[in-house]
């Protein structure tokens, strides 16, 4: 019985750890712009700005997820990641800040805006980076 390929998680870079150390800068943006006292951010321009904001940050992160990581099942396992993290950071909102608040509408923005970004995968968009690191690399 022959051994099945082993599938690498990330795709064929030349410096993955460049763009695996983007994409958690990223994260860690969104880590602390979700921590940060509330009179550290700028005024909302609108009301319902915010829903936006977190739908974007998370489909960012999503779709650079699936530039980033090869296969679906890698892609699937990264998004869901990212939705915990954003539920989880919702929760620490509410139980480690005390100019924040947990919000329900905010973690749902964040789950669909990861789901957005996951619908890139079957797309040629989702070859971007590799595109990129040939070109940056050479």
């Amino acid at each position: 019985m022959s051994a099945a390929p082993v599938r690498p998680w990330l795709r064929d870079f030349r410096r993955p750890w460049l763009w695996l150390g983007i994409w958690l800068l990223m994260i860690g943006a969104v880590v602390a712009t979700s921590l940060v006292s509330a009179q550290d951010l700028p005024p909302a321009p609108f009301d319902g700005v915010d829903k936006v904001e977190h739908f974007l940050a998370y489909l960012i992160l999503a779709a650079y997820a699936v530039m980033l990581f090869q296969g679906r099942r890698a892609q699937s396992v990264a998004v869901a990641g990212l939705i915990g993290l954003g539920i989880g950071l919702e929760f620490a909102q509410g139980a480690l800040t005390v100019s924040r608040q947990a919000d329900s509408a905010d973690a749902l923005a964040n789950a669909l805006g990861a789901l957005g970004g996951l619908v890139l995968g079957p797309t040629p968009a989702a070859l971007a980076l590799e595109w990129l690191d040939r070109r940056v690399t050479r």
